[in-house]
């Protein structure tokens, strides 16, 4: 089953996944994660934000981060633009040097998932920020998911991880949750003028039932462990020290 749900991934990156990003779909929900992202990316400083991964993100997004150096990195060989191609099962940062870190549905189309948090993990610096993004498999987005579940084509070859799984996952790894929103509670639906009919299942998802998103964002930090160093405590035992006789004073007689 693993090795299957491994060649269905491999078959989805060949199926271009960025251009599945600039259909009417695609491109909708780019906007709709548009507006927190910048709101998290804006708050990010230091001196280094990476984005792992072009799953429909551009990289103009990073501009809104005051950090001082904003890198988009490319996934392998994928085709994907960036300054930087590598494996993100692998990133090539050292260790405690990277202060911010944007996934863009990149757990989604990644074969080794958890190990990618491991390594995102590795190189933040303590309180670094991990941004992310997901598809949510307790959506209408999911749903349809599980009617194509061999469909090669995107998003629906890739994972869909619960929230739930993706918060356990970062616990483990050390990190608190700051924020998570859902978006997008409108069927997938490649119609515009569909999507555009449908508006108010918006306003109306994010009251009644805020969990069932199509999408999330989460925004996590690395925690940092503080160990306070405790002072043995000392058993003093008291000492018997004797006093010297007073001498006595005798009246003469």
């Amino acid at each position: 089953m693993r090795e299957y749900r491994r060649l269905k991934l491999r078959s989805c990156q060949q199926n271009h996944i960025q251009e599945w990003f600039g259909t009417p779909l695609g491109a909708n929900l780019v906007a709709q994660e548009r507006i927190p992202l910048e709101r998290h990316l804006s708050a990010i400083f230091g001196y280094h934000l990476v984005q792992i991964g072009h799953q429909g993100v551009s990289e103009e997004l990073l501009q809104v981060s005051p950090a001082r150096n904003r890198l988009v990195m490319g996934i392998g060989n994928s085709g994907q633009p960036g300054k930087l191609q590598a494996d993100p099962s692998h990133l090539p940062f050292a260790t405690d040097s990277v202060d911010g870190v944007l996934l863009p549905h990149t757990l989604d189309f990644s074969l080794d998932p958890h190990q990618v948090l491991r390594e995102v993990e590795r190189v933040l610096i303590p309180e670094g920020k991990l941004l992310l993004s997901g598809f949510n498999p307790w959506s209408l987005w999911g749903g349809v998911r599980l009617l194509r579940m061999r469909s090669s084509t995107p998003p629906w070859c890739g994972h869909f991880f619960s929230s739930r799984r993706v918060l356990d996952w970062l616990a483990l790894l050390g990190f608190d949750l700051l924020e998570i929103q859902y978006l997008n509670y409108r069927p997938p639906i490649q119609s515009l003028g569909v999507m555009q009919k449908l508006q108010f299942m918006e306003q109306f998802g994010d009251k009644v039932y805020p969990n069932f998103g199509g999408v999330y964002i989460i925004l996590a930090v690395k925690r940092v462990v503080t160990i306070t160093p405790i002072r043995p405590k000392w058993s003093v035992k008291k000492r018997v020290i004797p006093t010297a006789a007073e001498p006595t004073i005798r009246n003469g007689t």
